[in-house]
């Protein structure tokens, strides 16, 4: 299909097939003789718009428990479930306690240190007349406000890392997911530095990428994941002094809102790294499938399990990386490197799919795989609150069994498996990547007519030749 560009921005009516079909409705693709004056709403306005659109229709979502104050098991069975209000008490934060300072073991906080301080800051923004229940719902409306906030910054770096492919950032905007999980926990943060800290990267700038890189690891762990990914590029591409840059910006930046708080009180700093090492099969995992089936992994042996098969991912995508005929582009080795981490875990709560979103967007921007990947999202995010609606037995008639749950886990597991394979297709098959699709006559400035772009999040990776590859490259006749 011929790609038709706007300026430096690649028209979505006529690159992808799904947004062609729809836009019958509204008149159809945009022609290459349309007028196309100065508007106001640029790209970034339009897709900001979207964003906040898809947060408030998330709120809607969100009433019933929002009117009956998170009450079990209606908050299942509403599909309207979040950890914000019952952690506003259980964690002493109506009671201004400090996370992680001398709290007792029962309600210490059980997550990154900058998760935390977004949880302590937002608890004093709650005003302190009112009924428990009329506090509960200030301190999540505020919550959901500042992560509506989060998922704006992270489209918005999202759209800039695309390149000319600017509109590519409408999937995660509008994105159903996005509505449904976005309030459950407080995971946008991260999203929202490990897009800016790929925006940075694609702009030539590691010390940056690095900073929001290790700013997104004190938020949650999962953003530090990209250093592999660019550690196996920047070693193909001869471009290590880059990667060092990165690396030791994002410690730096890790240490320096982490050490502070681990000298303080090292037990409750640590709490996130023990939960998340003597914890057993959480809900929505395959472990934990495997349990309710009959097949339970040895609890003791889990941890080793989870990472060694976590591990041997990574070491084949490292291969794939460094045997493509063709350099992968960044992000979809990192997609490759989370879905493997999120297929792997231990547990799999229903926010993570954020984590992927706009890795997902960026790997393989096509609005079909995209819709069908969260389709079975979808049906995952509901069974794990009917499936939880029925605990303790007998709770609630509405409850979900656990051969009809485990179903819809393994849509879930079966989607990021089918959505991971067509990443790798494209890896070994350059020619079905949609962002390596070349430019028709007419493109942007600075891009030939029919030369294909390498990769627009790749920064110093963009363009650069291989100093480094498993099989050799054959040369052409």
């Amino acid at each position: 299909m011929t790609t038709v560009t706007t300026g430096d921005v690649v028209a979505p009516t006529q690159d992808d097939p799904v947004v062609r079909a729809g836009s019958e409705v509204v008149g159809g693709p945009l022609g290459r003789r349309a007028a196309r004056g100065r508007s106001w709403w640029t790209p970034l306005r339009v897709l900001l718009a979207l964003t906040f659109l898809t947060c408030g229709l998330g709120l809607v979502q969100k009433d019933w428990c929002r009117d009956h104050a998170w009450a079990a098991p209606g908050d299942y069975t509403h599909a309207c479930y979040s950890d914000i209000p019952p952690l506003y008490f259980g964690r002493g934060l109506a009671d201004g306690d400090i996370p992680y300072i001398g709290q007792a073991p029962d309600k210490q906080v059980e997550y990154p240190v900058l998760t935390g301080a977004v949880m302590f800051v937002t608890a004093h923004l709650v005003p302190s007349h009112g009924t428990p229940d009329d506090r509960s719902r200030w301190y999540f409306d505020i919550n959901a406000l500042a992560l509506a906030v989060a998922a704006g910054v992270a489209v918005v770096a999202t759209a800039l890392v695309s390149g000319r492919r600017r509109w590519d950032a409408a999937m995660v905007a509008g994105a159903p997911v996005l509505a449904l999980a976005g309030t459950i926990n407080w995971d946008l943060y991260a999203v929202a530095f490990l897009a800016l800290g790929m925006l940075a990267w694609s702009r030539n700038r590691p010390l940056a990428a690095g900073v929001m890189i290790g700013l997104g690891a004190a938020a949650k762990f999962y953003p530090l994941f990209a250093l592999g990914p660019l550690l196996v590029l920047c070693l193909r591409a001869g471009r290590m002094r880059e990667f060092w840059a990165t690396f030791v910006a994002a410690a730096c930046a890790w240490a320096v809102v982490d050490v502070p708080v681990m000298l303080a009180d090292f037990q409750g700093w640590s709490k996130f790294y023990r939960l998340s090492e003597t914890r057993g099969a959480g809900f929505s995992s395959i472990w934990f499938v495997l349990s309710q089936q009959g097949h339970p992994v040895p609890e003791n042996r889990l941890n080793l399990i989870a990472g060694g098969l976590f591990l041997a991912l990574c070491i084949g995508i490292a291969v794939l990386a460094l045997a493509a005929e063709r350099r992968p582009r960044l992000p979809q080795l990192v997609f490759l490197v989370v879905a493997a981490f999120l297929l792997t875990n231990k547990v799999y709560s229903p926010q993570f799919v954020l984590w992927l979103l706009p890795l997902a967007v960026l790997a393989r921007p096509r609005w079909r795989d995209l819709l069908i990947w969260q389709a079975a999202e979808v049906v995952h995010f509901v069974g794990i609150w009917l499936l939880i609606a029925g605990y303790p037995p007998g709770r609630s008639d509405r409850a979900l069994g656990n051969d009809g749950y485990d179903l819809t886990v393994l849509a879930h597991v079966v989607a990021t498996l089918w959505f991971a394979g067509l990443v790798v297709r494209d890896v070994l098959r350059p020619e079905h990547d949609p962002v390596r699709a070349p430019l028709p006559a007419g493109g942007p400035v600075g891009e030939p007519a029919g030369e294909p772009v390498d990769d627009p999040a790749g920064g110093v990776l963009d363009g650069t030749p291989d100093r480094l590859r498993l099989v050799p490259t054959t040369p052409s006749p």
